[in-house]
């Protein structure tokens, strides 16, 4: 079976799609507004970036001489990295930040300073992630290696009772696998499935390039603060830990608040490789938003509290997000579909980590074995 496509069904609800984007359409065409970054959002883009560059530029200076002002710094630029992932290099790796597809691939490169390789991460999340969005054996957002069961067609293992508890750990060593080893395991990987080619590279030049970028990363974040600052070589990297470690569970606990959650379904394709639904209706039933009502919160996780939205159009700037929810919310009502929402990010981290629980107990397999429903969607 292709493990790079799924068939959906065409002809489930297929004028909920096109009504819905003909209404967006006209929301932009009617208030002439781009679709791409405006100017509240390259002032974000500004504040983010320089809430990571301006410690890192604090501790290459040499003015740093002590572990108690690294540590605060690196903790800042934890953050920072946070900020850059969600607000910054998510829109330019979507292409959806600019017109001009130089601003895109400039931006979209500060993936490498997250420690990931941008070029990877555009493969995980915009074809795979969003394509098969809670897809067992597609989606790798859901893939955990064994170590944490996000889908019910996972196989459960004793270990994953912990998992709610344990979770949190792992996510906040996302970003140092990132740097250490994921990367090499998904280029492989993605070169054996054909999707490096997509890119328009091939495994050697791949391969160079990820590893040169991770050299200058580690040199730069790493290596450079030790030799400058003179600090104790453990302390400095016990810091760097905590920045990858605020940055990773920053990231990891808005993306899986939006689908791993007890609201929404899981799919697993059949034997032709299909799916019952409509991509639309897919997307709608795999996603779910969270604390739309905070502003403040929807400007510092780069609208992605709207994940709804982010999947039905990824090739809008999240900026507008916010002004076109109504729209998919109403549209969404009047055609019979779902529409999952959060009041609060607290509400969406509950939901999350009482599915992980069910999932790692048996629980959840045993209510969903009773009603059974189909696809599988989460009990709370």
């Amino acid at each position: 079976m292709n493990k790079n496509t799924v068939k959906f069904n065409a002809n489930d609800n297929p004028e909920f799609v096109s009504t819905l984007r003909k209404r967006v359409g006209e929301y932009f065409k009617e208030n002439n507004i781009s679709k791409f970054a405006n100017n509240a959002m390259r002032i974000k883009t500004v504040f983010m970036l320089l809430l990571y560059f301006t410690p890192l530029a604090f501790l290459l200076s040499g003015v740093v001489s002590s572990f108690a002002l690294a540590l605060p710094l690196y903790i800042i630029m934890g953050f920072g990295m946070a900020g850059i992932g969600l607000c910054v290099m998510h829109d330019a790796n979507h292409g959806v930040y600019s017109k001009n597809n130089k601003v895109n691939r400039a931006l979209g490169f500060t993936a490498n300073f997250l420690g990931a390789y941008h070029i990877n991460w555009k493969i995980q999340h915009n074809v795979l992630h969003h394509s098969f969005t809670n897809i067992d054996e597609y989606d790798e957002d859901i893939d955990k290696k064994g170590i944490i069961r996000f889908s019910p067609h996972q196989e459960r293992k004793g270990i994953f009772k912990f998992q709610a508890y344990y979770a949190p750990i792992l996510y906040g060593l996302m970003t140092f696998y990132w740097v250490i080893a994921k990367d090499i395991d998904q280029l492989i990987r993605y070169n054996k499935r054909g999707l490096l080619k997509g890119q328009g590279l091939t495994f050697k030049k791949s391969l160079g390039l990820m590893l040169f970028n991770k050299a200058w990363y580690v040199a730069l974040t790493l290596v450079a603060p030790i030799l400058i600052t003179g600090i104790v070589w453990w302390q400095v990297a016990l810091a760097f830990l905590l920045m990858q470690f605020i940055s990773g569970l920053l990231l990891a606990l808005v993306f899986q608040s939006a689908h791993v959650i007890t609201e929404t379904d899981f799919y697993k394709v059949d034997e032709n490789g299909s799916v019952e639904n409509n991509w639309a209706i897919h997307q709608m039933r795999t996603t779910s938003n969270f604390a739309n009502s905070s502003r403040w919160f929807s400007w510092i996780v780069g609208g992605l509290n709207y994940q709804v939205e982010h999947h039905l159009f990824p090739n809008i700037c999240h900026i507008h997000y916010r002004k076109i929810a109504p729209i998919v919310k109403r549209t969404a009502e009047e055609y019979g579909v779902p529409y999952h929402h959060h009041k609060s990010f607290g509400q969406a981290l509950k939901s999350h980590f009482t599915l992980l629980n069910q999932l790692g107990t048996g629980s959840y397999d045993q209510k969903v074995k009773e009603m059974k429903t189909e696809p599988i969607s989460a009990v709370a």
